[in-house]
């Protein structure tokens, strides 16, 4: 069941809990070039949020942020109350971050690459353990013994749910995990998000897809220029809506 938060519409902000994933007045430049500008954004336990923009909006740059990848040049984050630039190690046991591309190696399984994956964030698996954590995922456990270079991308990623599920990750990222996949791939997916959204995960999802961020999303971002531009209930908008405001911001 989905908490309920009261919510200040304009930063964003929950309150009355500490979100997982909170951002204030972030700002980044490379050189002269600004891609975040005083971004406010916060991310509730069993929540999911969609970040909406064009290439160059600053969505990757804030996952970036988030995950330590890069240091903020004004404001904050934190992940469950943590700094990721004071302690990186602590902040990134709450996290789990699928990409675009899920990066596993190629000549090991699905299954070893769980397991050693697994061991780096100092959990040891059994192999019932092994089998439960794919099973949640949906991969087939026969396919977790083939090489992941014969996986499609779907199967990549189901593997890279799985290794969120297997360190208890509290907040999951994601950077256009959609992109390339074909519809049933995708509905796959968004079924094991809201698996982990009901399991208390919050989840922070950079997309292009209006349709998936409307059906998906508690609530839906959109940013233009490194700024959060737009921010609305998925529920307070059919298709169409989106689709209008999205453009209607894209023009400005």
């Amino acid at each position: 069941m989905r908490r309920r938060h009261e919510h200040d519409k304009s930063t964003g902000f929950h309150f009355g809990n500490q979100p997982m994933l909170l951002a204030e007045n972030l700002s980044k430049s490379f050189g002269a070039s600004p891609a975040l500008q005083d971004l406010n954004l916060a991310v509730a336990v069993s929540e999911i949020y969609c970040l909406l923009g064009a290439n160059g909006a600053g969505k990757t740059t804030t996952l970036n942020i988030f995950l330590g990848f890069l240091r903020p040049d004004g404001g904050s984050v934190r992940i469950d109350g943590i700094d990721p630039a004071a302690d990186p190690a602590r902040a990134r046991a709450r996290l789990a971050y699928i990409p675009e591309q899920v990066n596993l190696y190629p000549v090991l399984s699905g299954r070893e690459n769980l397991r050693y994956f697994a061991a780096l964030s100092g959990t040891a698996l059994t192999l019932d353990e092994e089998a439960g954590l794919f099973r949640r995922a949906g991969l087939d456990v026969a396919a977790a013994d083939r090489r992941v270079d014969s996986y499609s991308k779907g199967m990549r990623q189901k593997v890279g749910i799985a290794i969120a599920l297997a360190k208890h990750a509290k907040a999951l990222l994601l950077d256009e995990p959609l992109s390339g996949l074909d519809p049933h791939a995708a509905n796959e997916f968004c079924m094991q998000l809201r698996t982990l959204q009901e399991s208390g995960v919050a989840v922070l999802m950079a997309t292009h897809d209006l349709f998936r961020a409307r059906e998906l999303g508690g609530r839906i971002g959109i940013m233009k220029r490194g700024r959060l531009v737009d921010e609305r209930d998925a529920t307070s908008l059919t298709a169409p809506e989106l689709e209008q405001l999205y453009l209607a911001h894209m023009q400005d």
